[in-house]
C-alpha cells in the first residue's frame, strides 16, 4: 500500500487520568490522526474517537507500534514503568535512550540527554547522543550546537575523583564531537546551545525534574533514539500531548 494510502496514525496511550489524552485528541481532531489505547474502564471518556480497549493497554500500544498498526506513538497518561518495560521487551533493547525536549519559563528551548538514570553513563555513549540529537535538531527548531556539561569547572580539578572524571570525559566527549564543554554552567549553555548533554543520567534527570517540576519549566516530550520506531515518552503531569504528538509526526519526516 503506497503512503498516500495509508495516512498517518498516531497512538496514544490514556491511563489512570484520561481526561487530558481525551482533550488532546479532541484539539488535534482533523489535524493527525490520533489512535487512543486505553483499559476499557474509560470507555466513557473516548465514545466516538478511534480507540483500542485493552486490559494491558501499554503492552497494546507498544504491539501496534512494533507491528506498524500504528506509525508513531505517545506514552500519554500510561503508567512508566509497564510501558517503557514492554518497550525494552519488544524491541530486545537492554535500555532506552531518551532526548528531552524542554523549554525554560523564558522561553529557551533546548534537548538535554541523557535524562535516564540508567542513560549515558559512559563517552561513547554521550557521543552517541550528540549525534542523534544534531539529526533531531532541525526538526524541534533549535540550532544544533552542543553544551556538553560536567561536574564543575577546570579549576574544580583535584577536588574530587569523580568530579575530575566528569571533566576529563566532557573535554574529550567535546574534542571527539566538536561540540563546547560548558563546564558546569547550564545557566550559560542553555541560551545559546540547542543541544545540552548533561554529565550522566542521574543530573540530566534532575535537571529535567528540576526545571519542569519545581521551576515552571515545560517538557514536550522525550523520544527514544535506540530503537527503529519513533516512540515520544512524556511525563503523566502533563495537561496537554499535543506538543508531544507534533514532535512525533515530525520525526516521522526523518526516520
Amino acid at each position: 500500500m503506497s503512503k498516500e494510502e495509508h495516512p498517518v496514525v498516531i497512538g496514544i496511550g490514556a491511563g489512570t487520568d484520561p481526561a487530558s489524552v481525551r482533550a488532546t485528541m479532541e484539539k488535534l481532531s482533523g489535524v493527525i490522526p490520533l489512535r487512543c489505547f486505553t483499559h476499557p474502564d474509560n470507555r466513557d471518556f473516548f465514545s466516538g474517537f478511534d480507540v483500542v480497549y485493552a486490559a494491558a493497554p501499554e503492552e497494546a500500544l507498544v504491539q501496534a507500534l512494533f507491528s506498524g498498526e500504528i506509525d508513531a506513538a505517545v506514552r500519554g497518561t500510561l503508567p512508566s514503568n509497564q510501558t517503557l518495560s514492554a518497550l525494552k521487551r519488544t524491541f530486545n533493547v537492554s535500555r532506552l535512550e531518551r532526548i528531552a525536549f524542554l523549554e525554560t519559563p523564558g522561553g529557551d528551548r533546548f534537548l538535554l540527554a541523557p535524562v535516564g538514570v540508567d542513560e549515558g553513563w559512559t563517552v561513547d555513549d554521550k557521543i552517541s547522543l550528540v549525534a542523534q540529537a544534531r539529526r533531531m535538531a532541525p526538526v524541534f527548531g533549535v540550532n544544533d550546537r552542543v553544551a556538553v556539561l560536567s561536574g564543575g569547572r577546570l579549576g574544580d580539578v583535584g577536588r574530587h575523583p569523580v568530579v575530575d572524571r566528569t571533566i576529563r570525559d566532557a573535554e574529550e566527549v567535546a574534542c571527539r564531537t566538536g561540540a563546547d564543554h560548558a563546564e558546569i554552567l547550564i545557566e550559560s549553555a542553555v541560551p545559546s546551545h540547542g543541544i545540552i548533554i548533561a554529565p550522566d543520567g542521574i543530573s540530566g534527570n534532575l535537571i529535567f525534574r528540576t526545571l519542569c517540576l519545581l521551576g515552571g519549566g515545560v517538557g514536550h516530550g522525550a523520544p527514544v533514539v535506540n530503537i527503529d520506531r519513533i516512540f515520544v515518552d512524556t511525563s503523566r503531569a502533563s495537561s496537554d500531548y499535543s506538543n508531544s504528538v507534533f514532535i512525533a509526526n515530525s520525526l516521522l519526516k526523518i526516520y
